[in-house]
């Protein structure tokens, strides 16, 4: 069984405990606005151009079928439009101006590359851990990489935005150990403008996955006019609070080191003028969810 996974970064710290492998797959049903990872929204491969990086050899030109690439002037601009994202460009380019974010893998090579580092995992209670994009949305290859490192006695986390059908969420959540789920607004029609999608269905699969008994944390984007506020983020933590699983609460600071993959895909970005929140301002608000009862901290 083949996915789609655009990363597999070793040594993470941050997405579980202990040391990680955390396996990036693509596809989101959310289009948050500041997504550090725009690369992970689409269910297929994407063509990023780093026109920085171009020495103008033109063997691009010569590779694509469809004209995507024009070389005038010494510049380099691409037709979108043209492109099929077959990757013959890629392939063509040793300067690594154009990369393809997104490659078919087997459950087989993405468990080889886990366990390369089983033994930290031993050492740190570490493991592997399943992010994006959203996890579930490819659920049976997601449910085969976990069930083949619970195999191997690999400790799983999941980290899941919940908006998915509950039986394919469902499905993932069988062979996992830990969840990591991301909420931004309680309010239905603000998260709407936010990301694109109302939350009921968040809200509902965060209660059935709470009806499991798998431990989870709650992870905040703390993004500047969204959710930079006392009353978002005291909402948040109550709504955590009711989750019997909940071990805390995390407040993860908006940044802006992913607006270079919206240029390197043609895209918008839209984040452009936010700045990152003070460490201060989000102690404080870390303090204000812990009044609800809920171990708060900030990453």
């Amino acid at each position: 069984m083949d996915g789609i996974v655009f990363n597999i970064q070793r040594f993470s710290v941050h997405d579980g405990p202990g040391i990680r492998t955390t396996v990036f797959l693509k596809g989101c049903t959310l289009h948050c606005f500041w997504c550090h990872n725009p690369e992970s929204i689409r269910l297929k491969p994407d063509l990023q151009f780093y026109p920085e990086r171009c020495v103008g050899c033109g063997h691009c030109v010569a590779a694509c079928p469809n004209g995507v690439h024009v070389l005038e002037n010494g510049q380099h601009t691409m037709l979108r439009e043209r492109c099929a994202v077959c990757g013959k460009c890629v392939e063509e380019c040793y300067s690594q101006a154009l990369t393809m974010a997104g490659k078919p893998m087997s459950v087989e090579a993405v468990v080889e590359e886990v366990l390369r580092d089983r033994e930290f995992y031993r050492v740190t209670g570490g493991g592997v851990t399943l992010s994006g994009g959203e996890p579930a949305l490819q659920a049976r290859f997601s449910h085969a990489i976990l069930a083949a490192c619970h195999a191997e006695g690999i400790h799983t986390v999941v980290e899941t935005a919940a908006n998915v059908p509950w039986e394919d969420l469902a499905l993932v959540l069988s062979e996992t150990d830990q969840v990591l789920l991301d909420v931004k607004l309680m309010d239905s029609e603000r998260h709407r403008e936010a990301v694109g999608s109302r939350n009921e269905r968040i809200l509902a699969n965060a209660r059935k996955m709470d009806a499991l008994g798998i431990p989870l944390v709650v992870r905040v984007p703390v993004v500047p006019g969204v959710n930079d506020n006392e009353e978002d983020i005291r909402a948040i933590a109550a709504f955590a609070r009711t989750l019997a699983n909940a071990r805390e609460l995390v407040l993860i600071p908006f940044h802006r080191l992913g607006e270079g993959k919206y240029h390197s895909l043609g895209l918008d970005y839209r984040a452009h003028g936010l700045a990152t929140p003070a460490r201060e301002r989000l102690e404080a608000l870390a303090s204000r969810a812990r009044e609800s009862g809920l171990e708060a901290r900030v990453a």
